[in-house]
C-alpha cells in the first residue's frame, strides 16, 4: 500500500514538473517572437516639401511671363532723369532708326500715339498702342491717314509708306532747329497741337527748306507730342507739317 502512494505522488510529481517545464517553454517562446531578428535601422530624414514640390530652402522659381502681355516700358530711370526734350530726342532716333520695338516702349500706355500727316490734329487721326506699334511696320493693311493734301485724294497707305512719308522723311534726328513747345514751320494750314493737347509738351523737329528754288516752301517739321503718366514722359502723338496749299 505505501508503495502504491509513494509511485502515485512520484507521478504527480513528473507532471508537474512536465506542466511546468512546457509552461517555461511557452514563456520563452513568446519572448522570441516579440524580440527584433537585428537592431532597427533609423528613418532616411526627407525633406519637407513645399506647395509646389520643391524642398523649403530652395528658392521657388516666378512663373515665365508671356512677352507682350503688357505694356512695354523704358526703364524708369531713363524715363524720370530725362528732360521733356532729351526724351524726344530718344525718340527720333528710335524712328530714324526704325526701331519700333524701341518706339513702342514710349507710346502711352492708356492712350496709345495718333500720327497726324499735316499739321491740324483731330480725333479721328488713327491711334495704336504700344503692342500694335511694336509690329505694326510688318502689317501689311491699308491704313486710311485722311486726304492727300490739294488733291483731296483718299490717304490710304500700309503703315510703312505711311512712315516713309509722313513720320521720317527727313533726318529729324539732325535738324535745323528744335524748339519746344513753339511751332517752326509756318504754312497755311492750322496748328491747333496747344488745343487738342492741353496737357502736353511739343518737340518740334524742323528744316526751312531743301532748294532754294522753292524759296523754303518745301520745309519739314515733325513734332513729338509728350504727356506725363505716373511720373514718366510717354508720346501721345506723332505731328508731320509741312507747306499745304
Amino acid at each position: 500500500m505505501f508503495v502504491y502512494m509513494y509511485i502515485r505522488e512520484v507521478v504527480k510529481v513528473k507532471k508537474l514538473i512536465t506542466c511546468l517545464v512546457l509552461m517555461a517553454s511557452l514563456v520563452l517562446s513568446a519572448c522570441q517572437v516579440n524580440q527584433p531578428a537585428s537592431p532597427p535601422v533609423n528613418p532616411v530624414e526627407v525633406p519637407a516639401e513645399n506647395s509646389v514640390g520643391m524642398p523649403i530652402d530652395e528658392p521657388v522659381k516666378e512663373p515665365v511671363k508671356e512677352p507682350n502681355q503688357e505694356p512695354i516700358q523704358l526703364p524708369d530711370e531713363d524715363q524720370q532723369a530725362a528732360s521733356p526734350e532729351e526724351f524726344a530726342n530718344l525718340v527720333v532716333h528710335a524712328l530714324k532708326n526704325q526701331d519700333m520695338n524701341q518706339f513702342s516702349q514710349s507710346v502711352h500706355p492708356s492712350k496709345g500715339v495718333r500720327f497726324t500727316p499735316y499739321s491740324y490734329v483731330q480725333s479721328t487721326d488713327l491711334t495704336f498702342s504700344s503692342q500694335q506699334i511694336a509690329v505694326i511696320m510688318s502689317d501689311s493693311t491699308l491704313y486710311h491717314w485722311g486726304e492727300y493734301d490739294g488733291s483731296g485724294d483718299p490717304l490710304d497707305l500700309t503703315f510703312a509708306d505711311y512712315f516713309a512719308r509722313f513720320i521720317y522723311d527727313q533726318d529729324y534726328a539732325q535738324p535745323e532747329q528744335i524748339s519746344t513747345n513753339q511751332r517752326l514751320g509756318q504754312g497755311n494750314s492750322i496748328d491747333n497741337s496747344a488745343q487738342f493737347y492741353p496737357n502736353a509738351t511739343i518737340i518740334e523737329y524742323h528744316f526751312s527748306g531743301f532748294d532754294p528754288q522753292y524759296e523754303g516752301m518745301d520745309w519739314r517739321s515733325l513734332r513729338i507730342v509728350l504727356e506725363q503718366y505716373n511720373g514718366q514722359w510717354f508720346v501721345v502723338g506723332i505731328i508731320h507739317d509741312e507747306w499745304t496749299t
